[in-house]
């Protein structure tokens, strides 16, 4: 029997999209085919006591490369018999391959999502992301974007042999009328009310002071306008903070962390999705891809998407709006019109191709290969 050793930092209790995306493909394999060796973070016993699948904890709480993190990891993945690696970020973990190779991994495959394009950037970390790409068998890319970023300090017959793995939107979960309408009850918004809705973390790079910087002139063209905001992170009392200095606090929901079953139920909730993500940091810090957008378009709203790095990949349906992610006066006007039009049903049957089905029958074959 195959069986695959998924080496990674990102896995829960960590939230983010990377591990909420390593989880589905760790849960769509079957039980007795998969391993997990991820770094200590806090309720981790707990959590890993509910998975069906074997899961290790490094002691550390970042997995690097050293000699003693490969001397544990080859430990696990011959003790439970494994011949396949998969590492949840090719930067840096890809580095461990040669010593996995070597305890008698026959097929390695290193994803890589955003960070990697600053790794193709910087000369002393392109030079080892060369060398990973060299030591696994394929490299993977969410976005065509990521691609053309990641591609050219790879080596020629590298970049030949990576294939995309994008994350895909559990259409059983995100759908028209998954439970928005209680939401909306529970947060005491108007049935009627027009709802702008953004699920995400609270970074810079999202976008979510944008939003609050556009709201004014969303008011002033429906007054009973709701912008509610679900997630939380290192943003968030600066977000509260603009809120109440522009004085939209009364018209702006922040919902802070809400449990990962309750996401599609938020998203419902909204008329219009918008995350009008921006690249920072001179070009270091993008938007690989964002899931957010296509489980919004599978529950049949039109999204706003800001510009940065692969985001712009996602659109899906006729409605939705690609626009420059900080400026306040464009997405205004984009979710004014949209809003114009929140009762016009859309078909959410452009999603095929995004189900999680399509994107584990990729993920076998990558394994298999």
């Amino acid at each position: 029997m195959s069986r695959v050793l998924v080496v990674t930092n990102d896995f829960p209790t960590r939230r983010g999209g990377i591990e909420s995306f390593v989880l589905a493909l760790c849960e769509r394999m079957p039980a007795n085919e998969v391993v997990v060796y991820t770094a200590s973070m806090p309720g981790d016993q707990d959590y890993d006591r509910t998975l069906a699948f074997p899961v290790h904890r490094d002691p550390s709480r970042i997995l690097l490369p050293t000699p003693a993190v490969a001397r544990r990891v080859s430990k696990v993945f011959r003790d439970e018999g494994c011949d396949r690696v998969v590492y949840g970020a090719s930067a840096p973990l890809g580095l461990l391959a040669p010593r996995l190779r070597r305890a008698g991994a026959v097929r390695q495959v290193a994803l890589t999502h955003g960070h990697e394009v600053w790794w193709a950037r910087v000369p002393i970390a392109r030079s080892l992301l060369r060398r990973i790409g060299d030591s696994v068998d394929v490299m993977t890319y969410v976005s065509e974007w990521c691609r053309d970023h990641i591609a050219p300090a790879l080596s020629d017959e590298a970049a030949s042999r990576m294939q995309r793995l994008s994350p895909g939107v559990d259409t059983s979960r995100f759908f028209p009328g998954c439970g928005g309408a209680e939401v909306r009850r529970r947060l005491g918004i108007a049935p009627g009310a027009p709802v702008v809705v953004c699920t995400a973390r609270m970074v810079r790079r999202k976008g979510q002071d944008t939003l609050v910087r556009a709201w004014p002139a969303v008011l002033s063209h429906f007054p009973d306008a709701r912008l509610l905001l679900v997630g939380d992170g290192a943003d968030r009392r600066r977000i509260q903070r603009l809120v109440d200095d522009r004085g939209v606090s009364g018209s702006v929901v922040l919902t802070g962390s809400v449990p990962w079953d309750a996401v599609p139920a938020f998203t419902d909730a909204g008329d219009v999705f918008a995350m009008p993500c921006r690249t920072r940091r001179w070009g270091f810090e993008p938007e690989a891809f964002g899931i957010v957008f296509l489980e919004a378009q599978a529950c049949g709203l039109p999204v706003v998407i800001g510009d940065s790095g692969g985001a712009p990949e996602t659109t899906r349906l006729t409605r939705s709006r690609v626009v420059s992610g900080g400026n306040e006066s464009e997405l205004a006007a984009e979710l004014c019109g949209l809003l114009q039009e929140r009762r016009k049903p859309q078909s959410v049957s452009e999603l095929s191709g995004d189900d999680w089905g399509s994107v584990v029958r990729t993920w076998r074959h990558l394994l298999s290969d």
